[in-house]
């Protein structure tokens, strides 16, 4: 039995801050050490994350490893690969009126302390992968995972103290308070990923310290899919990135905008997408996932009726079952339009073209990424110069996350900042200015 008190945020803050300012974490072997550390406790623990990742989401094996566990090493490999590149100081030129000995220079420094609050659909991914960047830009780090995914949260609190420096790196686990104690702490930086309304709390919270924030949020990202495409490529596409994860994805294409004889040529499609994927009955696929909890269960189903049942429909709230739905004939006002679904079921709704398509999503909010089905040329560039949203992909859903040399983030309501690779030593460092003019 540990009879030891818990360490109070206060206390945490300020003894991952001490150790910063020995400058500890400063030297590149510091952080390719923890980095290699960080890899050795995913590729040797890799069967009981994914154990918690199935406790708390239904994820099989090759999902969680695919899309949590295999995808952290990979980010992991490519900063070890290019860490010393990207922190080389980067020479700039010198006005003639310093004279041609004076030289300038820019250097990556980093922050401090930095907070990490992750959310539960990919508690492990989101979790980690900024702390792959904090930890590779050379802070101190706080770790939050999800207490919503509680098994994957209690496994992280076990794991990263026995792998990292724990004068370095802490976990706290816990809810709403917990989370609220932390925030009240001031930090050098807070990486946020969640939804709008904590993100707003997070940011007045951050306010008070003048703390810079990164805020990974989501949305209803939009696939406007055109006349004369390949549908039956469309809807496996579709399928395989809507219903990963059971829909409970940030990036998942959130609904689909097409003109209503397209619409109902990709009805069909949509359903031969779903069952290849996941059989006749998916509640029987070790493929498919489950809601995360009763309440979030509750919401979805009650969107369930916002349109014609295509494909799907079909749920179980003591097994937190949704089937892989589509819905047509959509009203844009419906309540499966009015918030992100953030769940297996994905609305069709007909515009008469493009133009129209373009308007509908510049008269909603930003969104976290926008899906572009189509081989024309013109089409593509239309919707690259007219809209604004965090990612933009040509042909296939959730891709551009998984390239590790691309910023990752939202814009407006989706969020602000952006990560992966050398984005995330951006993100995690200050870059600093530095002139030298010799005495002699």
């Amino acid at each position: 039995m540990n009879d030891r008190t818990p360490e109070q945020p206060a206390d945490t803050v300020a003894r991952l801050r001490a150790t910063f300012r020995t400058g500890r974490t400063k030297p590149v072997a510091w952080r390719t050490d923890q980095l290699s550390r960080l890899r050795a406790l995913l590729t040797e623990n890799g069967a009981d994350l994914a154990a918690a990742l199935h406790a708390d989401l239904g994820k099989s094996a090759t999902e969680a490893y695919r899309t949590e566990i295999d995808f952290i090493v990979r980010e992991i490999d490519h900063t070890l690969d290019h860490l010393a590149d990207w922190l080389r100081p980067e020479s700039a030129p010198v006005p003639a009126h310093l004279g041609d000995d004076a030289s300038a220079w820019t250097r990556y420094d980093p922050l401090g302390v930095v907070l990490v609050i992750a959310p539960w659909n990919y508690p492990a991914h989101l979790l980690l992968a900024p702390v792959v960047g904090a930890l590779a830009a050379g802070n101190a780090v706080v770790a939050k995972p999800s207490e919503l995914a509680p098994a994957t949260s209690a496994a992280l609190a076990r794991l990263l103290p026995a792998y990292l420096d724990t004068d370095a790196v802490a976990v706290v686990e816990g809810g709403i308070p917990e989370t609220t104690a932390l925030l009240a702490e001031r930090f050098d930086h807070i990486f946020y990923t969640g939804n709008g309304t904590v993100g707003r709390v997070v940011m007045r919270a951050a306010a008070e310290h003048l703390t810079p924030v990164a805020l990974e949020l989501g949305g209803k990202s939009p696939a406007f899919v055109d006349r004369d495409t390949d549908l039956d490529v469309v809807a496996d596409r579709l399928v395989r990135g809507k219903f990963l994860n059971a829909g409970q994805t940030c990036v998942a294409p959130d609904y689909v905008l097409t003109d209503p004889e397209t619409a109902a040529a990709l009805e069909p499609a949509l359903v031969r997408a779903v069952e290849s994927l996941y059989g006749a009955d998916p509640a029987a696929s070790g493929e498919y996932g489950r809601i995360v909890n009763q309440r979030h269960f509750d919401r979805l189903a009650g969107l369930l009726d916002s349109g014609r049942v295509v494909v799907g429909g079909d749920s179980d709230r003591t097994a937190k079952y949704i089937a892989p739905t589509v819905l047509a004939d959509v009203d844009p006002e419906a309540p499966v339009m009015r918030e992100e679904i953030f769940g297996p079921i994905l609305p069709i709704v007909t515009v008469p073209g493009l133009s129209e398509a373009i308007d509908f999503i510049n008269d909603r909010d930003k969104p976290l990424a926008l899906y572009v089905f189509t081989e024309a040329e013109q089409t593509r560039r239309r919707i690259a110069d007219e809209t604004s949203s965090g990612g933009l992909g040509y042909g296939l859903p959730l891709a551009h996350l998984t390239v590790s040399d691309l910023p990752f983030g939202g814009v407006g309501e989706s969020g602000m900042g952006s990560y992966h690779g050398r984005y995330s030593i951006e993100t995690f460092s200050h870059r600093k200015a530095v002139l030298d003019k010799p005495l002699s």
